[in-house]
């Protein structure tokens, strides 16, 4: 889908649109006219998609972005991805990022993430990696590393700084429904009314 460059509070001519303007809205449709969800800093969300496809890494945007992207109301500051779970993909990840100046949050590398995933996740409550810029902290990025890519679909809009890679509306349902917070039962809930 070509997302159209968008200007503030303009009514969009599709259900939601994106600019490459950093802290322009998103607008979202509703029943009787648009409304302004929230500001998001579509740059460094564009900055990134652009530094992970740099180090070929197959990624998707699965947070609250990606429900945002998809048409429906929802807020959040951090970028979640999600990625073909293997070291290379990590290790990918990690360097892409780190190029953007972003660093670990914990002290740990993709190696490390890799082999103690589990032991991160079952006695650690680990669900996401975060890499945050420590002069900007509202820049931020979460790997998801209880879920895996393979086998799953992106969507792809296009924007004027280029390709975004959301988790298909569908599969990202499923990992919503999956996780069962009640945050994501929420943006299931709110994903599932979308026409």
């Amino acid at each position: 889908m070509k997302v159209p460059a968008a200007t503030p509070w303009a009514k969009p001519k599709i259900p939601h649109q994106i600019s490459s303007e950093a802290r322009l809205p998103i607008v979202s449709m509703v029943t009787h006219g648009y409304i302004l969800v929230y500001t998001i800093p579509m740059s460094f969300l564009s900055r990134v998609c652009r530094s992970l496809a740099g180090e070929q890494v197959r990624y998707a945007v699965v947070g609250g972005h990606a429900v945002a992207l998809h048409g429906a109301v929802r807020g959040t500051v951090d970028i979640d991805i999600a990625l073909t779970w293997d070291l290379r993909s990590l290790q990918a990840a990690e360097r892409a990022l780190a190029e953007m100046g972003l660093v670990s949050r914990l002290p740990v590398g993709a190696a490390d993430v890799f082999q103690f995933r589990d032991e991160y996740v079952r006695n650690r409550n680990l669900v996401a990696w975060n890499f945050y810029n420590p002069g900007n902290l509202t820049e931020q990025v979460d790997i998801v590393i209880t879920y895996d890519l393979k086998g799953k679909k992106r969507h792809r809009i296009d924007t004027a700084d280029g390709p975004v890679y959301i988790l298909s509306r569908m599969d990202l349902i499923a990992m919503k429904r999956a996780s069962a917070r009640p945050q994501d039962l929420q943006d299931a809930d709110a994903l599932e009314r979308l026409p």
